[in-house]
């Protein structure tokens, strides 16, 4: 929509409030209200101010003051809302200088789109993420200097101990939730819910299904767009997932491990190149690819251990990323094999379908980062050429010790990515898209609030392990 098009379809939906959101570095999705009467053609130039300063990873007190501009291509109706409400997503920018704010991650995922098109190599990037979650009926945790603990209650759970009744049937075991038809899938009807709520509000939705876990691991797949819709389009995902658990009474987690001895959550990403309607992965190499195919997953494969301090940003992240749980710890490419990191999906042979499907980012992700560094290093490979070695066709997981020292592997901790960060981020920097002064912001704010925060804190299992050493 233009702008005037917004006040047409506010007025045409009685609109009467408008509310702007915007994300921060970590993920969390922020807005603002104000009544329908703020908002005019002036808007979207002028925007509304708005102070920054209480943002995770954002500017100081002493620079606070920000424009919030609407974006008209984002406008929908509040699904939730009792009060009709316009949403739009908002860009930041420098109310002195009227520059666009650098810490903004939707103004690096633009700037991502921004660089591909100035390089020539496409027009346009799709990205296609597969966000799995899990649908718990209560949570309850704390961490104090004295006691710590987490508890999940679950319907689907066979762990489940909260519940008046002792009926383990039609619950899936550990590993054994995937597509098993109701009673066994618990979530049908509210999935279904979520899904036309979905495309209630735009987003195209492919299917949906209950995922490999237990208590309530699902998975809805929407249909691939550009970079920068298709991050939008994963935070407003979200949102309908929460709120339509929260009026079931339910409580949803994009955490990548919640559950110990169960499969974590991944955000598996498509990824392809178009130039104009021509689809530039598709070729006559290995698995029908073509060679800036197999370029941009070696340029994936070679950046991966940095790109996993923003495509699993958190210390959770690196309990999903262990073997034995359909994790991607290796650092390989397959077709079908789903242990490779990179995997060439072969559901079809139409040029138009070919795709490379990244594995190790989870949803804990702030899409606007992942999908721009992916992008980023996917088209190192292709600037410079970067073989990705020969595909590794087989059970990674059934490899000898010999054969697997050829195979490098995920970093083992979020510490660690954070140093690979560090030691390899000049990929992410080219065009400006990422600046050295965010990626410095980001690892610091990861490494002081999250992993060393985590570090400094007793493990319960830890007093089972030594208490009584």
């Amino acid at each position: 929509m233009s702008p005037q098009e917004v006040l047409e379809f506010a007025k045409k939906n009685d609109a009467k409030q408008l509310d702007l959101r915007f994300t921060d570095i970590p993920s969390l999705q922020h807005h603002v209200s104000y009544p329908m009467s703020e908002l005019d053609l002036s808007s979207f130039e002028e925007g509304f101010g708005m102070d920054g300063s209480s943002i995770r990873g954002w500017a100081a007190i002493h620079e606070s003051d920000m424009l919030l501009i609407p974006d008209p291509q984002t406008a929908i109706m509040d699904p939730f809302a009792e009060t009709p409400t316009l949403v739009m997503y908002g860009d930041v920018k420098d109310p002195i200088t009227k520059q666009r704010y650098e810490r903004d991650p939707r103004w690096i995922a633009q700037k991502a789109e921004m660089f591909l098109q100035n390089s020539g190599i496409a027009d346009t990037a799709y990205f296609g993420a597969e966000a799995e979650f899990f649908i718990f009926d209560n949570i309850s945790f704390d961490q104090n200097q004295h006691s710590g603990y987490y508890y999940i209650d679950s319907e689907e759970g066979r762990w489940n101990s909260a519940r008046k009744e002792d009926n383990l049937g039609y619950r899936p075991r550990y590993k054994e939730g995937y597509f098993p038809v109701p009673p066994t899938d618990h979530y049908q009807d509210l999935r279904s819910e979520m899904v036309q709520t979905m495309i209630k509000c735009g987003l195209h939705i492919e299917c949906h299904h209950h995922e490999v876990a237990t208590g309530g691991q699902c998975e809805i797949d929407q249909r691939f767009d550009k970079l920068v819709k298709s991050a939008d389009n994963m935070m407003m995902y979200k949102y309908i997932i929460r709120n339509v658990a929260n009026q079931y009474g339910k409580t949803v987690t994009f955490m990548p491990k919640p559950l110990f001895a169960d499969n974590g959550s991944g955000m598996h990403t498509h990824q392809s190149l178009w130039k104009g309607d021509k689809p530039l992965f598709a070729g006559d190499l290995y698995a029908g690819f073509s060679q800036m195919g197999l370029h941009y997953i070696g340029g994936l494969l070679k950046h991966a251990r940095a790109l996993s301090a923003i495509i699993a940003p958190t210390t959770n992240s690196y309990k999903r990323l262990v073997p034995g749980y359909e994790a991607p710890v290796n650092l390989a490419y397959s077709r079908r094999n789903r242990s490779a990191a990179c995997r060439i999906p072969m559901y079809s042979a139409s040029p138009k379908a070919k795709r490379v499907e990244f594995r190790p980012p989870d949803p804990a992700a702030n899409p606007y980062l992942a999908f721009a560094a992916m992008l980023m290093a996917g088209l190192d490979g292709v600037m410079n050429k970067i073989n990705p070695g020969e595909p590794l066709d087989k059970d990674i997981y059934d490899l000898s010790p010999e054969e697997m020292k050829s195979v490098p592997s995920m970093p083992g901790s979020l510490n660690e990515a954070l140093s690979c960060l560090e030691d390899d981020h000049a990929f992410l920097m080219r065009g400006d898209v990422f600046t050295e002064e965010l990626i410095e912001t980001f690892i610091d704010y990861k490494r002081k609030n999250e992993a060393e925060a985590v570090r400094l804190r007793p493990h319960p299992y830890e007093f089972a392990l030594y208490y009584d050493i």
